[in-house]
């Protein structure tokens, strides 16, 4: 009987493809996936570290499996990615019962590290160089590239695709982590990217999300040249069987017209762009060593709107961070209303051990006033959301049939309708009623009512162009 193997993924889109490749290799290996711990002979937790509370749900469900580990000592327990990087031996420490620690640039050895255990139960440790005193190459070689063939049956949306177009950061904005657990940036060959969202083409898959911690930085030298995102994006555009291309997550700085020209023009690139601001004030900006001025953020507004009208714009904010004060945040207020973004990701300052922030400043901002500018900056954006949203009422736009609402019963009667999802081609996020053998396919949705966060429609399958033609204006 082939062992099995289950897999908790905490963090963001990077993370979630790493668990994806991770299940391929071990899929390719030999073991099959269950669907909970219980079941499990390998528990993996693929874990974050950018805020406090992603760590605490870790090492919570840690302490909850030593109780397992008694009564299993042959369970095999593995902590792989960020928090692995970040804490290495400190998680023995934490929780004597884990077997294995990974970071996020071992994790393509991890079938080897499986059998290993098999013969020699002594917990094993294998992560990347700290990037701190040593050469930038040899950093680089330590932070193992990981992209294998995919494997559909990894993915839980054969019809979506996440692809990673580099690794790691070079940015080292205080407050992040992220440079230190993910390594030096590097980009990919452009032949590989293509290449690889060709067999996903193959593999039936509609849509590919590119992945890069500021993706819009992308730059492969290739016969003498230099392939920029925008030139990607074009060969991308021309795959066969894909339908629409997404990009995440993009760095002010990098937001060239060349590359707005290039969502604007490419029929099969969703008129989308996350462009984190972090911040309305630029004494707060200078302080998280973010490189650009509100001045200069509002500016790349500008040219987004004038070059992609209609464009759907997300960003990611920081209240609290060190030093931030009344007038600061107000600076931020002002920045959400002049932004009008379609939403975005509102997070209260957690100090992360290892950033230059949490050596340099204090943490000075007190947890209730924290929580009082985080709730009145998602109240702003939440009603901004509520009116970009209203004038969707009563068109038809074509979304990307996902699955089953949370909301939706997951089995289905005979003859039963259930409550699906999917998504804009600007990622709006539509809810309706159908067949759940609906799921994987694009089709047109009237809209007929709407909330911050959703838009609540009807099939129709009325003139499919129309809707593609209004889909297009977001």
């Amino acid at each position: 009987m082939p062992k099995r193997f289950y897999i908790e993924t905490v963090g963001c889109q990077m993370n979630v493809l790493d668990s994806e490749l991770v299940a391929a290799s071990l899929l390719a290996a030999g073991y099959e996936a269950v669907d909970n711990r219980r079941d499990a002979d390998v528990i993996l937790f693929n874990t974050c570290s950018v805020r406090q509370h992603a760590e605490d749900k870790i090492y919570s469900a840690l302490g909850r499996l030593k109780h397992v580990k008694d009564r299993r000592p042959d369970k095999i327990i593995g902590v792989l990615g960020c928090m692995a990087q970040k804490d290495r031996a400190g998680i023995f420490k934490r929780a004597p019962h884990v077997d294995l620690v990974v970071g996020p640039g071992q994790i393509g050895q991890l079938p080897l590290l499986l059998a290993q255990l098999g013969a020699d139960r002594t917990p094993l440790l294998e992560i990347s160089l700290d990037r701190r005193g040593k050469p930038r190459g040899e950093v680089e070689d330590s932070f193992e590239q990981f992209d294998p063939l995919r494997m559909a049956e990894a993915r839980q949306a054969r019809h979506q695709a996440m692809v990673r177009i580099m690794f790691g950061c070079d940015k080292f904005c205080t407050y992040c982590i992220v440079p230190s657990v993910r390594g030096p940036e590097q980009s990919r060959p452009a032949r590989e990217i293509e290449a690889e969202v060709a067999q996903l083409a193959d593999q039936g898959c509609l849509e590919v999300t590119l992945l890069g911690q500021t993706v819009n930085s992308y730059e492969d030298s290739e016969n003498g040249g230099s392939v920029r995102l925008a030139d990607l994006l074009e060969r991308l555009n021309g795959v066969e069987g894909i339908r629409r291309i997404k990009f995440v997550t993009n760095y002010p700085r990098h937001m060239d017209d060349g590359l707005l020209q290039a969502v604007r023009d490419l029929d099969k690139v969703s008129p989308y762009l996350h462009v984190p601001a972090q911040s309305g004030s630029n004494a707060v900006l200078k302080r998280m060593k973010r490189g650009y001025t509100v001045e200069e953020y509002r500016d790349m507004l500008e040219r987004i709107r004038a070059t992609v009208p209609g464009a759907a714009v997300t960003s990611d904010f920081i209240v609290g961070f060190c030093g931030e004060t009344e007038q600061d945040f107000q600076q931020t207020v002002d920045l959400v209303r002049l932004g009008r973004f379609k939403n975005s990701f509102i997070f209260k300052y957690s100090p992360r051990t290892g950033t230059k922030a949490d050596e340099l400043f204090e943490d000075d901002i007190p947890e209730d006033v924290k929580r009082r500018r985080n709730n009145e900056l998602l109240a702003i954006q939440n009603a901004i959301s509520q009116e970009e949203n209203d004038p969707f009422v009563g068109r038809t736009v074509e979304i990307l049939v996902e699955g089953p609402s949370k909301a939706a019963h997951k089995r289905e009667s005979a003859g039963q309708t259930v409550q699906l999802t999917g998504r804009t081609v600007c990622d709006r996020i539509v809810v309706f009623d159908g067949p759940s053998g609906l799921i994987g396919q694009i089709l047109p949705v009237r809209i007929e009512s709407a909330n911050s966060f959703t838009l609540f429609g009807r099939l129709t399958f009325a003139n499919q162009e129309e809707g593609r033609g209004e889909l297009r204006q977001p």
